[in-house]
């Protein structure tokens, strides 16, 4: 069925719409790892900084994600209508556009964002001394992510630069397996896009095999992980990943089956794209958001127990204080003999002790993730330090 221009239009808003939704969450998520990264230089969180030791290649997998979103959108049709962008160009230059995006999609943007995204799925079961606390690691985890995807790079470049001669040599071989893009019914001088069955497959067997070891690596991550929450992302990960990455190379290589001036085409591509859009977001929400929250979690419960410290030890300091200024008073006001034996029968006052038998100057409670609840502590025990006594309150006497 052809396809008429009120669809063209639509898809391709949606899809506009939809990269600049996927740049804003990439910028958001660069934002708050930046954050993140200055508040543990600057306060000295030394346990936070190997949750925050991946932060480059964090951004580099947003960065390609972006690279890859802007990608989608010089593919489509609504760009090259009458009037549009691309309409300026002529229809060779319009065909060299949809190499460029073969080129770069499908042989690099995709490729370095699935390696990426093993690469950061991998970290944790890596050592520590060489893994996220090494201050080389993310230079060589670049390094390995394009050095891996320099092979499909250059052999969906190959696929791209041989088509026209392999059609020439291979009549019998049919066109879509080579053909980038193809001219509109109604016009000569537009250049429609299309998908290449050869690079298709291609980017198939890269998948598959991506995927293969995703599933390998969940595996490994899942035992060692004990806590629900974490258990819950890692599958959620592992079944987008595994599942939704197949599925666009399915209906990519499925969109040969129609003209790319035609709904079924449009429908099968725009699936396509929504498919591995759903899955950069939800990696970009496991792999960057949520480690992010957490170690900011994390650190401003270390603040706030780093103020309840400050609390305790002025409460510490006070109660010194008086300790020795009543054994002072009784030393002056007692005889020596007296004196060495109430200092015999009553010992030493420590902090601990003087803390728990007197009550909370102030209204403090602790928030500590491991304090026992108020209703656990039986009747007549002393609380947990941090706690205000319910009882009146009480002078410390001598002996």
């Amino acid at each position: 069925m052809p396809l008429t221009r009120y669809s063209a239009e639509a898809f391709g808003v949606l899809t506009i719409c939809l990269v600049g939704l996927l740049v804003l969450l990439g910028l958001v998520c660069i934002g708050y790892t930046l954050y993140l990264r200055s508040r543990v230089l600057k306060q000295g969180f030394i346990l936070l900084s190997y949750f925050s030791g991946p932060w480059i290649i964090r951004i580099t997998f947003i960065l390609f994600t972006i690279w890859w979103g802007f990608g989608e959108i010089v593919r489509l049709n609504y760009i090259r209508r009458p009037g549009r962008v691309l309409n300026v160009l002529d229809f060779k230059w319009q065909e060299n556009v949809c190499k460029f995006y073969i080129v770069s999609n499908l042989g690099f943007a995709e490729p370095c964002l699935f390696l990426t995204l093993m690469f950061l799925l991998r970290a944790p079961l890596q050592n520590i001394d060489t893994g996220i606390l090494s201050r080389k690691w993310n230079g060589k985890t670049a390094s390995c992510v394009l050095l891996f995807a320099l092979p499909m790079f250059v052999l969906q470049l190959f696929l791209i630069l041989i088509g026209p001669e392999l059609r020439e040599d291979r009549k019998e071989l049919p066109l879509y397996f080579t053909r980038t893009a193809r001219s509109m019914q109604n016009s000569n001088d537009i250049a429609l896009c299309s998908y290449p069955l050869l690079n298709t497959i291609l980017l198939g067997l890269f998948t598959t095999v991506l995927t293969a070891y995703l599933i390998w690596l969940g595996r490994r991550i899942l035992k060692l992980v004990i806590n629900k929450g974490l258990q819950k992302r890692v599958y959620t990960l592992i079944f987008s990943v595994s599942s939704l990455l197949p599925l666009r190379v399915l209906l990519l290589g499925l969109s040969v089956l129609s003209r790319p001036e035609h709904f079924l085409f449009e429908a099968l591509a725009f699936s396509a794209f929504l498919v591995l859009l759903c899955c950069a977001g939800v990696c970009i929400v496991i792999l960057v958001y949520c480690p992010v929250a957490d170690c900011l979690a994390l650190g401003n419960l270390n603040d706030l127990e780093a103020r309840r410290r400050v609390i305790l030890d002025d409460q510490n300091d006070t109660a010194s204080l008086i300790a020795n200024q009543t054994h002072l008073d009784e030393s002056i006001g007692i005889s020596p003999e007296r004196n060495s034996d109430a200092s015999t029968k009553r010992g030493s006052i420590s902090f601990r002790t003087f803390i728990r038998d007197e009550p909370s100057s102030g209204p403090f409670v602790e928030l500590s993730l491991f304090s026992p609840s108020r209703d656990e502590n039986p009747s007549g025990s002393p609380p947990p330090v941090g706690w205000p006594m319910m009882s009146s309150p009480t002078h410390v006497h001598g002996p």
